[in-house]
Formats: structure tokens, sequence, C-alpha cells
């Protein structure tokens, strides 16, 4: 790693970052700088480590159009604990909407581990009960749980393609479900690789 590298990083992120390039077997540069640029898309610049559930019912309406109507957009916007015990219930390990659990388990660390399942799972993984403490993915953790999310979703065999645009769009597709931001996560991907070379 590289000094001018280090320079560009947070403190939240050269903590972690030892322990997670070894870890999950980032073992080359071409590796970290699509793990850095996507992890830097997704969360800000590394601000992000908590989801922002703060929605208008405009937004709610637009992001969210299986989980409201007009009316329940309404009375839900602004309000992000309702918002995540709506959207987030029965699902992903969760239970109703009463459990809290929507809430309790959204979406955390600078890619954003989300449900039940996934936090008793990346647990498991790291020898730490998040169940009753899942802030600490914000907290202690937000570059591990993402260093976790591309090990288990197979990320590591993508990046090893290359540093070509075709690569970049695979795996923000894994990463995001899309092409969302993609000229950013292209300039963050050349200027972490630029970084490492």
């Amino acid at each position: 790693m590289t000094a001018k590298l280090l320079l560009k990083l947070p403190p939240s992120v050269t903590g972690e970052l030892d322990d997670v390039i070894k870890k999950y077997n980032i073992n080359s540069p071409l590796r970290l700088s699509h793990f850095l640029s996507q992890v830097a898309h997704e969360s800000n610049n590394f601000k992000a480590i908590r989801e922002n559930l703060n929605y208008s019912a405009e937004g709610l309406l637009k992001v969210f159009p299986k989980y409201f109507s007009k009316d329940t957009a309404m009375f839900s916007a602004r309000k992000p604990e309702t918002i995540a015990n709506i959207v987030y219930s029965n699902r992903m390990g969760n239970g109703d909407r009463s459990s809290g659990d929507g809430w309790r388990f959204r979406g955390r660390g600078f890619i954003q581990l989300t449900g039940k399942v996934n936090y008793e799972s990346y647990g498991k993984y790291i020898e730490v009960n998040l169940i009753d403490n899942p802030d600490l993915v914000a907290t202690k953790y937000p570059l591990s749980s993402a260093g976790w999310y591309f090990e288990k979703k197979g990320l590591w065999k993508i990046c090893d393609e290359g540093d070509s645009i075709d690569t970049i769009k695979k795996v923000t597709r894994l990463v995001n479900g899309g092409y969302n931001g993609l000229q950013d996560r292209i300039q963050k991907f050349e200027i972490f690789n630029s970084l490492l070379k």
C-alpha cells in the first residue's frame, strides 16, 4: 500500500484496512482498487455508515412503490423508523412490522449490510454478536462488512478480470443491482488504481 493511498483515505478506513485486506484475501492492487472504488461510491466517500430512510412522500413512491400507496406514503413520510419497519418486515430473516426488526437491522456499514439473516451470518463469521449489537456494523466494522459482502458474492473473481469498463460494470451490477453512479465508480476506480501502481 502506498503512502499516497493512505493519505486519500479517512481514519475510519485506514484503521480497518490492513485487517480487511488479510481477512478477505484482497491480494492484489486490482482487487483493492475495485473494492475501494465501489465502497467509496456506496458510502458517499466513506461518510455514510447508516442507511438514510428520511424519505418524503414523493421519495417513498419513487423508491419503494411496492410498499407504499399515496395515502400510506403521506402518513409515513419523514419517519425513518416507520419506513424501515414497513419496507424490511417479513424479509431477510426479519419479523413483522411490530417486531421492529426492519429498523433494528436496517442498512449499516459502507455497503449497507441489511436484514437480520445477514447480521447473523456476518456476526458468526467475525465471531461477534451483532443481533444484540447491530450498530457495531456502523461503528466498528463498516469496511469489514463490505469485505465480507464482496467475499460472499464472489466478487473477487470478477475483480481479477481486469481494469476495463466492462469489469467495473460487472462489479457495479453485483454491488448495486444496476449501474447507478457508474461514472463516479469508474472515476474512483481510476484514482485508486493509479495510487496503487
